[in-house]
């Protein structure tokens, strides 16, 4: 009786004999522009791979079952990530999606999720809109929105001399978003500023040589970039070239994600106020956890995807583990308002908009052994710098308030 109650035992904590839905894995369709922006996906693929191998080798979720994510690419188009949604629901039985980059794309895909009623976590994308105008329940995300980005730069921005400001950025949903943030909220703390200019390049399509020209006429005191990627490389060497930046302080968004820094080698812009990830010079012990995984795992450094993926996955877990379940309503219930512990320090997804107040590194561009380096900098806590209540309820539908 001993041999066949130990034999029971072990068939029980083997999973043998569970039923047969407790030993499927938890199926994540994740959707990202794996081939249209590269330069921001590939460390995020592998953020998110570490993340998914470290909970399944610590036992999975709910009660052992291991996480399997199905993966799938949205080339930058909206109507194929939208496709890939449906397919993941449909065809491949997915509990819940996660993922995309670009703001439109996230876009397409949390108004797919709410027209289904499927939980999704965007990962990256930052347009204001996604929870906001366009917000809806069941649509949750990760990264600091472009306001929160925004207005945390605007500290730094309203502290500089210039009055003449002259901007730049990609004119899709997240560049024009962007641009309206930084106009308002600097304008409210430095009325006396003026906008000279403004240049809307196609996003991956950025004209340097007439750019750069343009801006230099309107002879701004300062100028806010946010170009990012191919653009930034291009407008960054041009810019260098026909001195548009000396003597004029710049302020931009993401240039200090290794993703867009790295490329520029010794060319990064000495000074500019920017916003990144230093990741070679934080110590807390929880990024330094992280930091060891991955460069054992991938024998590279880390960009700024890396530790989004990674976190992101984490925060499903957190969120499946407080439901208890895989069933919508339940992970909507469990993930508003779930504080999760994070390699950047804690952070809560907020009740009122499903934005998490994860925060944002500001520091100064510098050049130390031929490679652009972010220096003096610090983290914001996103909290400190996102919409207050009242904000929230004029702009997001009623309906994603419940």
């Amino acid at each position: 009786m001993k041999a066949a109650r130990r034999t029971f035992i072990a068939m029980c904590l083997s999973g043998a004999l569970l039923p047969a839905w407790a030993q499927q894995p938890i199926r994540i369709g994740e959707i990202s522009s794996y081939s249209a922006l590269p330069q921001g996906t590939e460390g995020y693929r592998k953020g998110w791979e570490l993340a998914t191998e470290e909970i399944n080798a610590a036992g999975g979720l709910l009660g052992g079952r291991k996480i399997e994510v199905l993966v799938r690419d949205d080339a930058g188009k909206p109507d194929v990530a939208t496709r890939a949604a449906q397919e993941l629901v449909t065809n491949e039985k997915v509990d819940l999606l996660t993922g995309t980059i670009l703001s439109h794309i996230g876009v397409a895909v949390g108004d797919f999720a709410g027209r289904n009623k499927v939980f999704f976590l965007a990962t990256q994308p930052l347009t204001d809109s996604l929870i906001w105008e366009k917000g809806n329940r069941y649509t949750f995300r990760l990264r600091p929105s472009t306001y929160t980005q925004t207005v945390a730069l605007v500290e730094e921005a309203a502290k500089l001399p210039g009055r003449r400001w002259a901007t730049i950025a990609p004119n899709y949903e997240y560049g024009q978003s962007a641009v309206a943030s930084f106009k308002a909220a600097l304008k409210a703390k430095r009325p006396d500023v003026e906008f000279v200019t403004e240049q809307w390049p196609a996003l991956g399509k950025l004209e340097a040589g007439s750019t750069v020209q343009a801006l230099a006429a309107a002879k701004p005191d300062a100028i806010f970039n946010v170009t990012f990627g191919a653009d930034l490389a291009r407008f960054v060497r041009e810019g260098n070239t026909r001195g548009l930046f000396q003597n004029r302080s710049v302020v931009s968004l993401l240039t200090g994600e290794p993703e867009y820094l790295e490329p520029l080698k010794d060319d990064a812009p000495k000074g500019w106020i920017v916003t990144g990830y230093p990741w070679y010079a934080i110590k807390t012990p929880e990024h330094s956890r992280f930091l060891q995984a991955y460069q054992k795992k991938h024998k590279e450094t880390p960009k700024i995807g890396s530790i989004i993926g990674y976190t992101n996955m984490y925060a499903i877990a957190a969120i499946i583990r407080k439901a208890g379940s895989l069933d919508t309503e339940k992970l909507i219930a469990a993930a508003r308002g779930l504080t999760v512990d994070t390699p950047m320090g804690p952070i809560t997804f907020r009740s009122q908009d499903h934005q998490s107040t994860l925060g944002v590194y500001i520091g100064k561009l510098d050049v130390k052994g031929g490679q652009g380096m972010m220096v003096d900098w610090k983290y914001v806590d996103g909290k400190a710098f996102q919409a207050d209540d009242a904000m929230v309820r004029a702009k997001r539908p009623a309906e994603a308030m419940k």
